[in-house]
């Protein structure tokens, strides 16, 4: 099934690049020649990809839109503009990608490639395959069991039969062996709506590597939808810590994007699950892991320990999405009471991309001799200065 991508510019040089662009990666293309066009369709029609050329009239709106229209909400969205205009202005409206003025094939080719990896990323998400499987949900807080049946069942959550009105709230650990599986699946999960029915959603919450894997597997093998996801992407890891990383990448994803990173050194391989907190356009991105377990803490200690040990080792890494946030948790990340100097400067104070990359420079400084160890566990280390 093709992807699909609202454009709307006025500019016939670019829309004869995008075009030849998007052909080439397999993305369909719905070309609007005004605001109000672009906004009817926005209403009636899904679209992987919104792209807008910000010297357009309605431009801005369009984006806005997008991101309230119920279809398109989860759509990538792609703002073209020139050099002058500030990022920050274009993120505040909705955009994910910018893509500067004059545009070539070349630096469309770029951005669109990783563009493309994310709303493949985004629709797998949320494919649902129709199944009734049984599931038990284990309430930590209230210490009580309940028993469910799913309706359907996606990556990103399920639909479950339950009473109406009485859709319990806060989270819930579920558990459920999906059809032609042996192991049972035990994935951390809260209530997300509530239907007009006998049905409520369940959106899965910070899910292991392992189990994203079996359940992905599962879905590619039972949905007719679906498709060969994008391979991964080749990055260099510049800093390190237990909560979080900085990748250097020339088409960074945009903030809030969820991501899977497979980083390996010394035969040392660790897998983890994260969000973009921090994206500096052409340069890089700050990813905060979202698994706060021992376990995958000890792992970055030892893979933080590989590196420590041998400051010339080039570590391999490679990253994919897995969509965008559809809504901010709202709680504080799990490390923000931390002394994580990398997680700071996610955190802190907005700096421009100057800046914050001298704040991580400052933060590789060797550390004494007395505290190396503390440094390697702690402290943001520089993976390859």
């Amino acid at each position: 099934m093709s992807l699909k991508a609202l454009l709307l510019c006025s500019d016939a040089k670019i829309v004869r690049v995008l075009r030849r662009v998007l052909g080439d990666l397999e993305i369909e293309v719905d070309l609007c020649a005004d605001g109000d066009s672009a906004l009817r369709k926005l209403t009636r029609q899904r679209f992987e990809a919104i792209i807008v050329d910000c010297a357009d009239d309605g431009a801005n709106e369009v984006l806005r839109s997008s991101r309230s229209a119920p279809c398109n909400k989860q759509a990538v969205a792609v703002a073209i503009v020139e050099p002058v205009v500030g990022l920050k202005a274009v993120f505040d409206v909705g955009a994910h990608f910018v893509l500067y003025k004059p545009v070539s094939s070349e630096r469309a080719k770029s951005s669109f490639r990783a563009a493309r990896a994310l709303m493949k990323s985004e629709r797998r998400r949320n494919v649902r395959v129709a199944v009734q499987i049984p599931v038990v949900m284990r309430s930590p807080g209230l210490g009580g069991n309940m028993r469910v049946m799913t309706v359907d069942l996606s990556e990103g959550g399920m639909a479950v039969k339950i009473e109406r009105g009485k859709r319990p709230t806060g989270r819930w650990q579920t558990a459920f062996t999906l059809p032609g599986r042996q192991t049972a699946l035990e994935l951390p999960a809260e209530f997300a709506w509530e239907g007009s029915g006998d049905q409520a959603g369940v959106r899965f919450q910070q899910i292991s590597p392992e189990a994203t894997r079996r359940l992905r597997e599962w879905l590619k093998q039972n949905s007719p939808e679906a498709e060969q996801d994008d391979p991964p992407i080749r990055c260099q890891l510049t800093d390190l810590s237990v909560g979080g990383c900085y990748l250097e990448i020339s088409s960074p994803f945009p903030a809030s994007s969820r991501v899977a990173l497979s980083m390996r050194a010394g035969g040392v391989e660790v897998r983890a699950q994260g969000v973009v907190r921090v994206m500096h356009a052409d340069r890089g991105m700050g990813i905060e892991f979202t698994q706060a377990t021992p376990e995958h803490r000890a792992a970055v200690e030892k893979f933080l320990g590989v590196l420590n040990e041998n400051r010339a080792l080039m570590p391999e890494l490679l990253v994919e999405p897995e969509g965008l946030e559809s809504e901010p948790s709202g709680g504080p990340s799990p490390f923000a009471s931390t002394d994580d100097p990398l997680l700071q400067l996610f955190y802190g104070e907005p700096l421009t991309a100057d800046e914050f990359h001298e704040a991580m420079r400052k933060q590789r400084a060797p550390a004494p001799a007395a505290n190396e160890a503390s440094a390697a566990s702690e402290a943001s280390a520089a993976a390859h200065a």
